[in-house]
């Protein structure tokens, strides 16, 4: 069967048997030193360190079927033919176009793939495999070449991948103008290229990148000869797919030529050579960028023989198998494979950002304040030892007025405006700091954090983006100072409030938060004026009865019986029902609160009584809620209920049912259910609404919402798209995927089964799916999966699934029990087994079910630690104290079920 994909390793190893190449189908390659690479089935893509410094020419996945600039490398067999390895020519075009594909077998795991491809007419295999060697800012690609036939035959391998050398501005800006900076030049392992100038956003700078393509032979030979221009490989009436330089049989020049100002090209012919019957021949090609030239000629060294290519290899295998230390054995191997995928998918987020990979093709790089929050999510399950200092460093990024700044600049805790200059609030923004922190608090038990001391971001927007502050220059700095020229400090819990009682008391007309720029969505960017978003209003609810939660263990575990806040605050903190009642007078209150903070602060604190503050932040939140409830619910003509979770631009709800057709967005849904607004009765209703109206099996699932058959200009951009791509009606796994979290928080457990699984299993139905393992950001409307591995879903998909479904998890630092695991995803021995990290030890857990009952019939009957009997029959959990479990490394959790 043509592209029949297996699994076979315990790492997410796969293998694309008799594939047909899908020229849309790209892999991630990358390093830790910033390598950053893209590539196709036949070695397409682009090779990047940022955004300014691009080795191979940018692409977008529109580039991908068209682009002839590829990674490729030729053999010519008895000085006569002229084949690719790679699959790239305009021979292998053609027999594509006559149905005569060759066979070709591809392999790949994490940060590598290799093909293997079978040239029958000409008798020879040529194995392709690439990865990003660890410790240089490189790619390295290895070739081998197999004579299968019974006679010698006469080789030459010439590689020829084309080195761009720029930013990616230039791709239409100067494209030609830029290639005149080129300086190249050969020595004795490639072809190096080092503009004199570059052209960017940044203005006209003296350039330090070196970008480079070195080879050997696998004995470590050098290159012959070298093409080191397109020109001088392509010639005047070539193309990359049939070079005149080839079919002239022209000899390049040696190491040690110059060329200047022309389009640089890493084309490398090797010694001809007589290969045995049966016997092979092996290259290395490594493509990078560096701005020291000594660092390229030592790389060169360092990988120039088969074993030193094969031991970087397994080096790089091991680090990144290694960085994904969950494992699942769910009696179905091939679920048990992509989630491994899903769990290093958080992993690639933190390397590419949200830009840099062929669909990802906006932005400039890194991640955005949402990303940095979320991603912690993932690194808490997986590694959580970095994370307290990503928390502290992260929360930098805070206004005094509660907004944040919207990118994360290169070093920890550096953060930067709006680089457009361009003044947005995201109101869901000061959400996601709590969720991170709430879940570090309870997988950790690190309390002392809330007392950790962190600084403000500090810029000239000011009051929640509707004022710039006039007296702020760079020379101030981007810390908040207070009235004495001193950088203020406040703890974490400061932050905390600061930031969700500021949206708290930023109110639209009808009471609910106003939307702002955009939230979670967005592409609900056209309503700043009149926009409310009631899911995150519903989102803040639940962080307000969180945050309370949080401050009576915090008041339990210190002794402490106040907090000290910043001053400024007393206006947010001390008031009554009767000062947030309506929007009138939140927005009056939040006026005087921003109004105090445009420049400088006071500086000076005040103490708050904590049981005090509990009991204000949960009736704030209990009022909210029954104010949502009586006045945000909607139905259809049958009955079927669900919550309005938005007003436009013109003040009106969004949802319900208007001009015969039903609107309905899952987004008010998930947060009304996660933030405990919806009662379970609600609870109950919003499911079979959402069945009924949301709900399609073949394309994944749950769609992001209903055909509203508007362009809703008054709401968001989304609506322009057409119905089934990306936030209008798509499968948005995100919000999928935190549906179903809500939904087993809740205890709907079925419910929010169907909505992870159905997400699953769309992506593992490939001839469908189109893509390579793991959950993309959303299916479109034909179930084929769109901007695959950069996704925040796959964090919140690893947290459901192991706090959730497994039910390990913290809390306050002790171990919890409490599984979640329905009939059908129990093995045949009735077995659900994983491991897992936590605080620094190792556990393998198994959950025996072994009468085989349902979620719902089953509890606790025995905890077996470390091959001894901890616990008899308990409930549906149980709460193992961390004291118990320290001094070791490695445990085993056996729970019987019954």
């Amino acid at each position: 069967m043509k592209n029949d994909m297996q699994f076979t390793g315990k790492n997410g190893e796969f293998q694309i048997r008799h594939m047909v190449e899908k020229t849309q189908l790209n892999f991630p390659v990358a390093n830790e030193e910033g390598i950053k690479s893209s590539v196709t089935q036949t070695f397409g893509g682009d090779c990047k360190l940022d955004q300014n410094h691009f080795l191979l020419e940018p692409v977008s996945i529109e580039n991908l079927h068209n682009n002839r600039s590829t990674r490729n490398v030729w053999c010519t067999i008895n000085r006569k033919e002229h084949v690719s390895l790679t699959g790239v020519s305009a021979q292998a075009e053609y027999a594509h176009f006559l149905g005569k594909e060759e066979e070709v077998t591809f392999d790949a795991g994490f940060m590598w793939q290799e093909t293997k491809r079978e040239l029958k007419e000409q008798k020879i295999e040529a194995a392709v495999r690439i990865f990003a060697p660890l410790g240089v800012p490189a790619e390295l690609m290895q070739v081998r070449v197999t004579n299968k036939s019974d006679m010698d035959m006469c080789v030459r391998v010439t590689s020829a991948i084309p080195i761009y050398g720029r930013s990616a501005d230039n791709l239409r800006d100067h494209r030609h103008v830029t290639s005149l900076l080129h300086r190249i030049r050969t020595t004795g392992r490639g072809v190096i290229c080092k503009p004199v100038l570059s052209f960017d956003e940044r203005g006209h700078q003296k350039n330090h990148m070196i970008y480079f393509e070195m080879g050997s032979q696998g004995d470590g030979t050098k290159p012959e000869s070298f093409f080191p221009t397109v020109e001088s490989f392509i010639g005047e009436t070539g193309t990359f797919l049939a070079p005149d330089a080839l079919k002239n049989k022209e000899k390049g020049c040696p190491a040690g030529c110059t060329v200047d100002g022309k389009e640089a090209m890493g084309a490398m012919a090797f010694p001809e050579i007589t290969l045995a019957a049966g016997a092979h021949v092996d290259y290395i090609l490594l493509g990078g960028m560096t701005e020291d030239l000594k660092l390229a000629e030592q790389a060169a060294e360092m990988f120039c023989t088969t074993e030193q290519a094969d031991a970087a290899f397994e080096q790089a295998k091991n680090y990144w198998n290694g960085l994904v230390n969950i494992s699942f054995e769910t009696g179905n191997p091939k679920e048990d494979s992509y989630l491994k995928w899903i769990c290093f998918q958080p992993v690639l987020r933190r390397i590419y950002g949200c830009s840099f990979l062929p669909y990802h093709d906006y932005g400039r790089g890194g991640r955005g304040w949402r990303d940095l929050w979320q991603d912690c999510l993932s690194l808490l399950i997986l590694d959580p030892k970095e994370v307290r200092s990503m928390i502290l460093n992260s929360f930098a990024g805070v206004r005094f007025d509660g907004t944040n700044a919207t990118i994360i600049g290169d070093k920890p805790g550096e953060f930067v405006a709006d680089r457009n200059n361009i003044t947005r609030v995201w109101m869901d923004h000061a959400y996601w700091p709590f969720v991170t922190t709430k879940l570090y608090l309870n997988q950790t038990g690190d309390l002392d954090i809330l007392d950790q001391k962190v600084a403000y971001f500090k810029d000239p927007q000011a009051k929640r983006g509707t004022a710039r502050d006039a007296e702020w220059t760079p020379a101030y700095g981007m810390r908040q100072k207070d009235v004495n020229g001193n950088i203020y400090e406040g703890t974490v819990l400061e932050h905390l409030l600061l930031q969700n009682l500021c949206a708290f008391y930023e109110a639209g007309e009808h009471g609910m938060m106003r939307l702002r720029g955009a939230d979670w969505n967005d592409a609900l960017d056209m309503a700043a004026e009149k926009g409310e978003s009631v899911a995150f209003t519903c989102a803040y609810i639940g962080n307000l009865r969180d945050l309370a939660d949080t401050l009576e263990k915090y008041e339990a575990a210190s002794g402490k019986k106040e907090i000290t806040l910043a001053k400024e605050m007393e206006i947010l903190i001390r008031q009554d029902r009767t000062s947030y009642d309506s929007a009138e007078k939140r927005n009056v209150v939040l006026n005087n609160y921003v109004s105090q903070c445009v420049h400088n602060i006071s500086g000076e604190q005040i103490s708050v009584d904590i049981s005090t503050l509990v009991q204000n932040l949960r009736e704030r939140a209990d009022w909210y809620t029954g104010l949502i409830r009586t006045q945000e619910w909607v139905t259809d003509e049958n009955g079927n209920g669900w919550f309005n979770g938005y007003y436009d631009n013109h003040g009106r709800p969004v949802e319900g049912k208007r001009d015969n057709h039903v609107r309905m967005m899952l987004t008010g849904q998930v947060f009304s259910v996660m933030g405990n607004v919806a009662d379970d009765a609600q609870t109950a209703a919003i499911i079979k609404s959402a069945d009924l109206y949301l709900y399609k099996k073949e394309v994944g699932g749950y769609r992001l919402n209903t055909d509203f058959k508007e362009e809703k200009f008054d709401l968001g951009r989304m609506f322009g798209f057409a119905y089934g791509e990306k936030e209008n009606g798509a499968v948005f796994s995100h919000m999928t995927v935190m549906y179903a979290n809500a939904l087993y928080q809740r205890g709907f457990v079925k419910e929010g089964y169907r909505a992870l699984y159905t997400l699953l299993e769309q992506a593992m139905n490939t001839p469908v799916s189109l893509m390579y393992p793991g959950i993309p950001e959303y299916f479109d409307a034909d179930g084929k999966g769109k901007y695959p591995y950069l996704t925040g879903a796959a964090s919140w998909y690893m947290m459901t699934m192991v706090t959730q479904i497994f039910g390990f998890r913290g809390e306050w630092g002790d171990l919890v029990l409490e599984p979640k695991i329905l009939l059908r995803q129990f093995d045949e021995s009735g077995n659900y087994s994983a491991q897992f990290p936590f605080r620094g030890q190792t556990y393998a857990v198994v959950y025996q079910n072994p009468q085989k009952k349902e979620y719902g019939d089953y509890r606790i009957t025995e905890v077996w630690l470390d091959g001894q009997r901890y616990a008899g029959e308990t409930n549906t959990g149980i709460c193992i104290p961390f004291a118990v479990l320290e001094g070791k490394e490695n445990h085993t959790l056996r729970i019987v079920l019954g």
